[in-house]
């Protein structure tokens, strides 16, 4: 090859990487700001257990990724089978009577109480009361998350 040629494909591989950048850009979020989110403004998403509220995921000037969303579940209602994920969370119980497990151990909590959940460790959460349960769910992601569950 000549000198010619390499330079040519050197600029074609270039230009085709524009824009892979530019998607690439285009899917960062701005790191979240000081904000007030108001509980009357947040959208209320019917589940078939409950509802939710999403009131945030985005990166942080400090986190790649923090959510919050507050779970209504009906009385008898689980959202999902107990699961795992890389992500650590912590559940807030406002109202209501949840069943908790966390890695083989049950416990009922009500309002107030603080759930933590791991890194990779099995977990559930059920109301068990009569009336619905309702608790803030606020997760988090860094450099150090796991990218998948570590099996």
């Amino acid at each position: 090859m000549t000198k010619r040629e390499i330079t040519l494909v050197c600029i074609t591989a270039l230009i085709m990487c524009i824009p892979i950048a530019i998607i690439a850009h285009k899917n960062q979020q701005p790191p979240l700001s000081s904000t007030i989110y108001d509980w009357n403004d947040i959208k209320v998403e019917p589940t078939k257990t409950g509802e939710r509220r999403q009131f945030l995921q985005a990166p942080t000037p400090t986190l790649d990724e923090l959510e919050l969303h507050v779970t209504t579940l009906n009385p008898g209602e689980a959202p999902h089978p107990p699961h795992q994920h890389p992500d650590e969370e912590l559940i807030i119980i406002k109202e209501g009577t949840v069943e908790s497990t966390v890695n083989g151990i049950t416990k009922r909590v009500g309002p107030g109480s603080v759930i933590f959940q791991a890194s990779n460790q099995l977990h559930g959460i059920k109301n068990v009361g009569t009336t619905k349960a309702v608790y803030h769910v606020i997760k988090w992601k860094t450099e150090k998350t796991p990218k998948a569950p570590i099996r």
